[in-house]
């Protein structure tokens, strides 16, 4: 899903103009940016946990060549799903999981007449 289809899918469902919807949630998202830039943590409720962590230097190696290459410190963004959002996708294991139902009365079944 892409921003896009964000912007449409709102707008069709609080009945605003797409042009509208788009500036909400860019504005959104660029409070999001800065309220995790400057405090370093972002907690929504029942979604999760936006937070920077800061990784160390450390040696690599190229997977190509084979050769070890250093990797300067760096901060990055790192997100854990909120309980909902865990419990939500583990449905999709289950449902995936569960045989299909049996087959109705309505529909003929191959080699039967």
């Amino acid at each position: 899903m892409t921003k896009k289809d964000i912007v449409r899918t709102i707008a069709e469902q609080i009945d605003l103009p797409q042009l509208r919807t788009k500036q909400l949630v860019q504005q959104t998202f660029d409070a999001l940016i800065d309220t995790l830039v400057r405090d370093g943590r972002i907690e929504l409720r029942n979604f999760g946990v936006f937070q920077i962590k800061k990784r160390e230097a450390r040696m690599a190696r190229n997977p190509r060549t084979g050769e070890k290459v250093p990797v300067h410190a760096k901060s990055v963004v790192t997100f854990k799903p909120g309980k909902e959002m865990e419990a939500r996708v583990r449905e999709l294991d289950r449902s995936a999981a569960e045989p299909p139902p049996p087959p109705s009365g309505d529909t003929p079944q191959p080699g039967a007449e």
